[in-house]
C-alpha cells in the first residue's frame, strides 16, 4: 500500500518556535504540496468539498501542524490510565469508525510538534503515581502511523518510553509502515498492537487500509523486533458466516507465529471489541456514506452509557454472549498461548 501524503498541509504560526514544526514544513513545500498558515489548529477553516462525502474525504486528505496548549490528558479505559495526545485523526476511511462521534465532518489529521512538552506532562504523570506503573495509550483518537514516515513522533516517544522504569506505552495501527520503529531501543516498555479484521469486513467498510494479511505480516516484523505485540479484533461483526470469517482470521494470526515458541507466544495479547455506535456517530455515517449496508439498526440493540458521557448501541446480550464464547472457544484451540486481555 502507498504510504500516506497529504493533498494539503496547514500550519499555526506557533508551530514554527519548534524545530519539528519548521522541518514539516519546510518538508511539505519541497514536496510540492500546498501549504497554507492557519490561526489555530482547533479552528481549521478552507477545507473544500461541496457535499458531507467530498468534505469527509478532503479532510482525510489534510494534514494540520500545530502546538498542543492543554496540560491534562484524558483517561483511557479500559486500555491504560491516560490518552498520550500526539496525534488525532487517521488518514483510513473506515465506515464504523467511533471518531466518527467526536472529530467532525471534516475530519482532518492533526499532529503536535511540542513533543518534549507533551513528554514533560507525562513525566510528571508518571512521577505522581510511582511506585504504580502508569499505561499510556497513543492512539486513542488517532492511527499515528501513517504520518509517522514524517514526524518521527513514535520513535521520540517509544525511546522516551524505554528509559522509564514505572511506566509503559502502547498504540494501535491498522497500518504498515512500520519499518522505521524496528531498530528502536524500546527496553520493551513499548507495546505494538495490530488491528485486523476479517477481509470481507475490511473490503467493505475499512477503506484506504492495508489488507488482514499485510497487517499480521507487519505484526511479525514487530514482534521479531521484540516488541511486546497485541491484536484487537476490532470492530467485530456479526453477519452471516462470521464465525468461519473470524476463525479464519484466528487461523491466520495463528500459522504467521508458528515458529515462535509458547513462552514467547505467551507475550501476544488480545483485545476484541464487538461493534457499537453512538446516534452522533450513525447520523455522520450516514451522511458520508450515504450507501453504506453497516448494520445500525436500533431495535438490535441495546443502549449502553459510555465513560465519556454518551451512549452508545452495542449488541443484544445474547449475541455478545455468543460472540464471547466463540471467539474465546477459537482462540484457545489456535493460540492457547495468547493472553485474552478483554472482551466488550
Amino acid at each position: 500500500m502507498k504510504p500516506f501524503v497529504p493533498r494539503r498541509v496547514l500550519f499555526e504560526e506557533r508551530a514554527l518556535d519548534y524545530e519539528l514544526g519548521r522541518n514539516l514544513v519546510s518538508t511539505f513545500r519541497k514536496m510540492g504540496i500546498e501549504t497554507s498558515k492557519i490561526a489555530s489548529h482547533n479552528r481549521v477553516t478552507g477545507i473544500p468539498g461541496k457535499t458531507a462525502s467530498e468534505a469527509y474525504r478532503e479532510g482525510k486528505r489534510t494534514l494540520v501542524i500545530g502546538v498542543r496548549k492543554e496540560k491534562e490528558f484524558q483517561t483511557c479505559k479500559p486500555s491504560a490510565h491516560y490518552q498520550l495526545p500526539i496525534v488525532t485523526g487517521c488518514s483510513g476511511m473506515c465506515e464504523y469508525c467511533y471518531l466518527a462521534t467526536n472529530l467532525g465532518k471534516k475530519p482532518y489529521i492533526r499532529i503536535y510538534v511540542n513533543i518534549e512538552e507533551v513528554l514533560g506532562i507525562t513525566k510528571q504523570l508518571i512521577q505522581e503515581r510511582i511506585p504504580e506503573t502508569t499505561l499510556f495509550e497513543g492512539s486513542a483518537v488517532s492511527d499515528p502511523v501513517p504520518v509517522e514516515r514524517y514526524t518521527g513522533l513514535l520513535g521520540t516517544t517509544i525511546d522516551f518510553f524505554a528509559r522509564e522504569e514505572f511506566a509503559r506505552f502502547r498504540f494501535v495501527t491498522k497500518f504498515t509502515d512500520i519499518d522505521g520503529l524496528l531498530g528502536i531501543e524500546h527496553n520493551g516498555h513499548t507495546t505494538i498492537r495490530f488491528s485486523i479484521n476479517t477481509q470481507k469486513v475490511i473490503e467493505k467498510y475499512e477503506h484506504a487500509t492495508p489488507s488482514a494479511d499485510e497487517r499480521i505480516a507487519a505484526a511479525r516484523k514487530v514482534f521479531e523486533s521484540g516488541y511486546p505485540l497485541g491484536f484487537l479484533i476490532a470492530p467485530i461483526m456479526y453477519y452471516p458466516g462470521w464465525e468461519e470469517d473470524y476463525e479464519k482470521l484466528i487461523k491466520d494470526v495463528s500459522q504467521t507465529f508458528r515458529d515462535f515458541s509458547p513462552e514467547q507466544k505467551g507475550e501476544i495479547s488480545f483485545e476484541l471489541i464487538s461493534h457499537r455506535y453512538t446516534n452522533r456517530a450513525k447520523t455522520n455515517i450516514l451522511e458520508v456514506f450515504p450507501h453504506t449496508d453497516l448494520s445500525m439498526e436500533e431495535g438490535e440493540r441495546k443502549y449502553k452509557y459510555g465513560q465519556f458521557g454518551y451512549g452508545k448501541f452495542i449488541y443484544r446480550p445474547d449475541i455478545m454472549q455468543t460472540m464471547q464464547t466463540s471467539l474465546l472457544s477459537c482462540l484457545n484451540q489456535h493460540l492457547p498461548e495468547a493472553r485474552v486481555l478483554y472482551f466488550v
